[in-house]
């Protein structure tokens, strides 16, 4: 084994632990977490097969394997800034919902005064 797939087995694998730990401390909402295992598993299958990158390229008919780590890390960012934006829609609608809810309770209070 060369030393920098032992750095990027080492490194990954604390990746995951970092993230469980995050998990289970509750600073990370398991369903955040699921894209974050996901693509830390990933790092590490390529870290221990270090052909993978190739043969995978090859597969789908990428010339070179870094065009490959680009391409999938440009389309997980497209797809979680996605996930992201419907998720801040969704609280937005509910931060208005809820901001009419307090001010009818407080018109309803200041009536009963």
């Amino acid at each position: 084994m060369a030393k920098i797939q032992i750095i990027a087995i080492a490194v990954s694998l604390l990746f995951l632990l970092y993230i469980i730990r995050l998990i289970v401390k509750g600073k990370l909402r398991e369903e955040y977490s699921l894209v974050w295992i996901f693509c830390t598993l990933v790092l590490v299958v390529f870290s221990f097969w270090r052909s993978g990158l190739d043969v995978v390229s090859n597969l789908l008919g990428i010339y070179a394997p870094p065009n490959l780590v680009f391409t999938a890390a440009i389309f997980a960012i497209f797809i979680y800034l996605l996930h992201l934006s419907v998720v801040v829609s969704k609280l937005q609608s509910q931060n208005k919902q809820l901001a009419q809810d307090i001010a009818l309770l407080k018109d309803k209070m200041e009536k009963q005064k």
